[in-house]
């Protein structure tokens, strides 16, 4: 693979990428769709918040999103300045998000960052 080539791939693979997150956020955005989360992770995906906690696989990972379906009434992902580093096949990624939520209980608002 020549330099211009190998440059063009790894821009394709950060959009790629991008677009897997935006994925995701409208998941999320959809009331934290159960039924649609699988389908932007890997059978061995690792979702990990400190908020939250950890859950690992696509029934963990789905029965999580099932909570967050009866926390929150409403939510929106607004992700910002990311950070996506591609080493061959493995990339990391880094965003920051900010968004109103609604809390089901109490029908509060809240932002959380």
């Amino acid at each position: 693979m020549t330099d211009l080539e190998q440059r063009i791939t790894r821009l394709e693979d950060i959009e790629a990428i991008k677009q897997l997150k935006v994925r995701y956020s409208h998941i999320c955005d959809d009331l934290h769709n159960p039924d649609n989360i699988a389908s932007v992770f890997a059978d061995d995906a690792i979702w990990e918040s400190e908020d939250f906690g950890t859950a690992t696989g696509h029934a963990e990972i789905r029965a999580l999103f099932s909570k967050f379906r009866d926390m929150f009434t409403f939510s929106q992902h607004n992700m910002t300045n990311p950070i996506i580093e591609v080493d061959g096949d493995r990339a990391t990624g880094i965003w920051y998000i900010m968004g109103p939520w609604t809390l089901a209980e109490g029908d509060k608002e809240t932002w959380m960052a």
